[in-house]
């Protein structure tokens, strides 16, 4: 659902993602769905202003031009913050139940995740996600958090066919809870990702697989074994902290 904007006083309190491009002057047909939202929930008519973003251009003031029931119209003004890109982070991680993923997909984006890739693993909790709900997260988080960029949320993959085609040039940092206890490794500078693995655990066989892949680093997250959605918020806010946007 579109949100408050978290900006300054000069800026629209509420702000919607739209997919057409933004410019000045641009006019920009809004769904029956966000026309119901600024009409019947934030009470906004004709005349009045709200904040719009893309993805690509930054974020733009508009005036809503006019609301109906099967959607509206807006005409962007002037350019409100320009277009800020996360760092190069993905964040690979296997579905849980789904509260809490849904929780881990919110987080990352407001963390600054690139990108967003759910894994199979054999110890997974679910066989498949729905894509389309998860990335109306990602779209909410980004509203929510002021961002101007959403991430792409990936179809479920097999891990092992996501290894096999890895790019060699990205460090993946694996969360590997056998290291608890241990001091926490700087993790490496972009293009990089983490990986956190399903509430069982990898299996041996996983774990033999991604401990011999040349690009793969062991990271500790603590002394203690953390949840799956607490330890991709750690892993990523460990590495924006070292090497992200945070600087």
């Amino acid at each position: 659902m579109p949100t408050k904007s978290p900006q300054g006083p000069s800026r629209p309190k509420v702000r919607l993602y739209v997919e057409q491009a933004l410019a000045q002057g641009q006019p920009i047909a809004v769904s029956q769905s966000q026309a119901h939202y600024l009409g019947n929930v934030m009470r906004l008519g004709a005349g009045d202003m709200v904040a719009l973003f893309d993805g690509v251009n930054g974020e733009y003031r508009a005036e809503i031009a006019q609301l109906g029931k099967r959607g509206g119209t807006l005409t962007c003004a002037a350019q409100t913050a320009p277009q800020m890109m996360p760092p190069d982070l993905w964040l690979l991680f296997a579905p849980i139940k789904k509260t809490r993923t849904d929780f881990i997909v919110e987080k990352a984006v407001e963390l600054g995740a690139a990108r967003i890739l759910p894994v199979q693993t054999r110890f997974t909790n679910a066989e498949r996600i729905r894509r389309d709900r998860l990335q109306a997260h990602a779209v909410e988080a980004a509203e929510q958090s002021g961002g101007t960029f959403v991430p792409e949320v990936a179809d479920l993959t097999p891990l092992a066919k996501l290894l096999a085609t890895w790019p060699h040039d990205r460090a993946l940092w694996w969360a590997d809870e056998s290291l608890a206890g241990r001091p926490a490794i700087e993790p490496a500078p972009a293009p990089a990702a983490v990986l956190i693995g399903p509430e069982g655990g990898f299996s041996d066989a996983e774990r033999a697989q991604i401990a011999a892949l040349p690009f793969v680093r062991r990271l500790s997250l603590g002394p203690r074994i953390l949840r799956a959605d607490t330890a991709a918020v750690s892993a990523l806010t460990l590495w924006q902290a070292q090497h992200g946007d945070w600087q």
